[in-house]
């Protein structure tokens, strides 16, 4: 199976801080692969060098085969990557129509009505089309959430990215925008990659989860033997605090 996401001895520093420390890394297409860390462990940086939004210090990453630079990054993270943030990142002086659909206009030049239709699709999918001319701040945290979801799908990447999704969340809107990730992971074509502290999410949509700790990739497997059984005593001390 193609690889459309390789990491290569990546490395990345801020100052005097090393956070990514030789992270070696494939993702199968269509794979649901999940990071888990502690605080600081280096996973929400991971997925960012995936599509550069932080350019790694050292090392390689791959998209689809084709190594990404700083020179290419643009064109290919826009056809081939969507990411999903922990502040939803919505603009509020636009309407969620509008949020929908200002990248498939401006940036893939896709004629207006083509683009409405293709977000009202993606409402329907998040259950939000009646929310279609409302302002994101007259939103919950978990409608803007799926918005921003939708959003992502409008792009039609092959590849999300979600850092932390609902991180930021009341825990009474945390299940709604799981749900609707739950529905998005049985889409056989579409690569997920997950940061999140929601192990029973974990547990039901990962092919694979990984474990990090202090900038690097310490055990990985599918979640039957992740959770039940897993190798590394540093695995085993994160998951007995989080699963008790």
């Amino acid at each position: 199976m193609l690889d459309v996401i390789k990491l290569v001895k990546v490395n990345k520093s801020f100052g005097g801080l090393h956070v990514l420390k030789d992270v070696d890394l494939e993702v199968a297409e269509g794979e649901k692969l999940v990071i888990i860390g502690p605080s600081g462990s280096g996973k929400s940086t991971t997925v960012r060098c995936m599509n550069f939004l932080e350019e790694p210090t050292s090392g390689e990453v791959y998209i689809n085969g084709e190594l990404l630079t700083h020179k290419n990054k643009t064109q290919i993270v826009r056809s081939s990557i969507a990411m999903v943030f922990q502040q939803f990142n919505l603009y509020p002086h636009k309407t969620v129509l509008e949020n929908l659909t200002l990248a498939p206009i401006k940036l893939q030049k896709v004629p207006k009505a083509e683009a409405e239709e293709r977000a009202f699709k993606y409402l329907d999918i998040v259950g939000l089309r009646e929310k279609a001319n409302s302002y994101p701040t007259t939103l919950s945290g978990g409608q803007q959430q799926r918005v921003a979801i939708a959003r992502a799908l409008c792009s039609r990447a092959k590849i999300i990215l979600f850092d932390e999704p609902t991180s930021a969340l009341d825990p009474e809107t945390v299940q709604e925008v799981l749900d609707v990730m739950i529905r998005l992971a049985s889409e056989k074509n579409i690569t997920m990659v997950i940061v999140t502290h929601e192990m029973g999410f974990a547990r039901q949509v990962a092919d694979r989860v990984i474990f990090m700790d202090d900038g690097r990739i310490i055990e990985q497997g599918p979640p039957e033997h992740f959770f039940t059984n897993p190798t590394e005593e540093r695995t085993k001390a994160f998951l007995s605090k989080i699963l008790r």
